[in-house]
């Protein structure tokens, strides 16, 4: 076999291949048999029909369409491994020439994975939030703790705000009760504004076996986006009763003896987390300051390609989910379809050269992802998707995502190699010191961040 490569464009080539006829001896054998348990002929026995019967009463043509189509995956792969590019995607692929026991030659088109130079990064500045925990940010720490411990006691007076009230519901449309228009026992707190709009104002004030109706735009359900009148009945109103601030809280609510320990404990993981948010952070920051540097080509169809998965992605999956069409949700965004496009190609864009540059920069470091690593990354991605790691594995493995898992753990150490050599200081003025563990794992955090499809 012959083969040579032209480049068409920094992310496509073509290859020209040119096959000696005798090498397509075994998909011409396979050819035969395969259409020998396919055919029967009067006089042969099923699978014993001679190769010049089937030439004679089903073309020649046939059997080499047959052997062809088998053989021209092997051929291509052959082309592919001797120009030494990196193929995306499937070929365009057209036979040229195939003449009859001398010669089989074809084109393939194909988009390639570019050839990138990575640039100096060592001279990459970003600025970061600086790490501030406030005595009012431990206070409200320790408030929602408490509020988590609140209790509710039934009430013999009008319902005001904060009180937990038990509700029936009944929405009409054009004076028409709803299917699913009736609702009875749900529990609200007022002021949370988890439920209708214009619902506070109706119940505030209410004792138990109230009533009132008001007017409200419906927020899903079969009438969703209209103006429904509601009426709601108070059926019980109970107060919320939160417990002192105390040692005595602190125990209950802890492992710790005393308030002071709690406020502390708080204190530390306020500020850990706001280490962790500073680290990724300057993980995107860092990251865009590369790619800013970066001259990375795009594919057409690839870009295209990831576009439309991101488009499907949030129409039939994220926004199916919270029950919204895709001109809902660009109008509650205040977006028309254009921009909305343009961003979304926009975020591919990122996407696409954010994964091009950080595996080049990984075969460049030489960078090996551990089978601790990969456990670790695994772990993260099981509790951000809801899964015990034993059900994520399983899904990662059935799926074949294992070496797209990898793909993230190394670009993610990659990335950290970028941000370790470049400087990173807070808004303060001071140097940001970032632990490798917060680093590596931050890192992985905003490739995700940048790679990830579309999210709603």
């Amino acid at each position: 076999m012959k083969s040579a490569v032209e480049t068409l464009n920094p992310t496509r080539v073509r290859l020209t291949v040119e096959v000696p006829f005798e090498e397509l001896k075994d998909s011409l054998d396979a050819a035969y048999k395969k259409i020998n348990q396919q055919v029967t002929v009067k006089g042969f026995r099923k699978g014993k029909i001679p190769a010049r019967v089937i030439d004679q009463r089903f073309g020649r043509g046939a059997v080499l369409e047959e052997a062809v189509n088998d053989a021209l995956p092997k051929f291509y792969t052959e082309a592919v491994n001797e120009a030494e590019v990196n193929p995306l995607g499937q070929p365009e692929v057209d036979i040229t020439e195939l003449k009859d026991g001398e010669l089989l030659a074809f084109t393939a088109e194909v988009d390639i994975r570019p050839a990138i130079e990575i640039p100096d990064y060592s001279g990459i500045e970003v600025t970061v939030d600086a790490v501030e925990v406030s005595d009012e940010d431990v206070e409200k720490s320790v408030q929602q703790l408490r509020e988590r411990f609140a209790s509710t006691n039934p009430v013999e007076r009008a319902a005001a705000e904060g009180d937990v009230v038990t509700l029936d519901l009944e929405a009409k449309v054009d004076g028409e009760v709803l299917p699913d228009g009736v609702a009875e026992g749900v529990s609200y707190t007022i002021g949370s504004g988890e439920l209708l709009d214009g619902i506070d104002e109706a119940v505030t004030g209410l004792e138990a076996g109230g009533e009132a109706t008001f007017t409200s735009q419906l927020k899903g359900g079969s009438a969703e986006g209209k103006d429904a009148e509601v009426t709601v009945k108070v059926t019980a109103v109970s107060a919320r009763e939160l417990p002192e601030l105390d040692d005595e809280f602190a125990q209950m609510a802890s492992e710790f003896d005393t308030l002071d320990e709690l406020k502390a404990d708080s204190r530390k993981r306020l500020e850990n987390m706001k280490q962790f948010d500073q680290a990724t952070q300057a993980q995107e920051r860092v990251l865009d300051e590369l790619l800013k540097l970066a001259e990375v080509p795009i594919p057409e169809k690839l870009l295209e390609d990831e576009i439309n998965t991101r488009k499907h992605n949030l129409e039939h999956h994220q926004l199916g989910q919270m029950g919204l069409t895709l001109e809902k949700y660009l109008e509650i965004q205040g977006k028309t379809e254009e921009e909305f496009l343009a961003e979304t190609k926009e975020q591919a864009e990122k996407g696409i050269k954010t994964q091009f540059i950080l595996d080049e920069l990984v075969n460049k470091e030489k960078l090996n992802v551990s089978q601790e690593e990969l456990t670790e990354h695994l772990m993260r991605r099981a509790a951000s998707s809801g899964m015990s790691p034993d059900q994520f594995a399983q899904a990662v493995v059935e799926g074949g995502q294992v070496p797209m898992l990898v793909g993230e753990v190394a670009r993610g150490k990659a990335l950290a190699v970028v941000v370790e050599a470049a400087k990173v200081v807070d808004t303060n003025g001071e140097t940001v010191d970032l632990e490798d563990e917060d680093e590596t794992e931050a890192a992985a955090d905003a490739v995700e961040a940048a790679e990830e499809k579309n999210e709603a």
